[in-house]
């Protein structure tokens, strides 16, 4: 007994936990921008998280909110809506000059202009991570484009740089992960969720997702051998702090979601998962 007890042991702690870069690195360079996505990726990360809403010449760019303004992007006016700004004019505006005051870390990077999902996707050679890319649906009219519009203007650019099999389309507007099941059922499908505790097997299936993705907080044990025992990965966002890592490593996730992967990376290394 005590022999099974100890190989089970190991096989858990050998059990890799996947490192998500939210938004790249937010913690430490301008969230959503190349600067970002590069650092995430000389950290190692196995997956690089980031936002998308689409410009008014159906541009798919790289942006959490669909109003830019600062202190993320700096520009010729306080804001300015995505949706109704071509690629050209969104270029006009500075997503690297002022550090986010949440982020006491986080470098500035001057003349940083929202990179569109081509620019990001053209990062695919530089390693074997893959790519965890959110369809932003905004509830405000004029601010995003029908589900179905989104999820094929990104299936586009999927396909165009071949990488199907490297792409999560994570959304908590399902109406966005059921028309790329319908347009593409290869691409997998994450289901965000951060409202009262819910079973995630359950959600995941209203979503027509492969995967579940909640809050950090909603995440027990219990849970996560529910979804695992259904075939469901749980990937939770967006924890920062070694005791979070620590919840969620005992919980068994499959992956976290984190504004610094750099010292996620670090912290599994030094408890033997990775």
């Amino acid at each position: 007994m005590r022999i099974l007890l100890l190989a089970v042991f190991v096989m858990a702690a050998s059990a890799k936990v996947e490192v998500h870069g939210h938004r790249g690195a937010r913690a430490v360079m301008p969230e959503n921008t190349m600067p970002a996505f590069e650092y995430a990726i000389e950290a190692g990360v196995d997956v690089l998280e980031l936002d998308m809403q689409v410009t008014r010449d159906n541009v798919v760019v790289v942006s959490h909110d669909p109003v830019m303004h600062a202190p993320i992007c700096t520009g010729p006016k306080e804001k300015g809506v995505i949706r109704q700004m071509t690629l050209a004019e969104v270029r006009e505006w500075d997503c690297g000059a002022a550090r986010n005051p949440g982020y006491p870390k986080q470098k500035t990077v001057s003349g940083t202009r929202m990179p569109t999902l081509e620019e990001v996707f053209a990062l695919a050679p530089k390693g074997a991570f893959r790519f965890n890319i959110e369809t932003k649906m905004s509830d405000k009219a004029g601010e995003s484009p029908e589900p179905e519009e989104f999820a094929r203007l990104v299936l586009e650019v999927i396909r165009k740089h071949k990488l199907e099999n490297r792409v999560i389309l994570q959304s908590f507007d399902f109406r966005t992960l059921k028309a790329m099941r319908k347009l593409a059922p290869e691409v997998k499908r994450a289901a965000l969720y951060a409202g009262m505790p819910k079973d995630f097997v359950a959600l995941t299936r209203e979503a027509e997702a492969d995967m579940i993705s909640p809050v950090w907080r909603l995440v027990n044990k219990g849970r996560v051998e529910k979804a695992h025992a259904a075939g469901i990965p749980v990937v939770p966002w967006t924890a920062n702090k070694p005791e979070q890592w620590d919840k969620l490593i005992a919980a068994g996730v499959d992956a976290i979601i984190t504004d610094d992967p750099a010292e996620l990376i670090a912290h599994l290394k030094a408890k033997g998962l990775r």
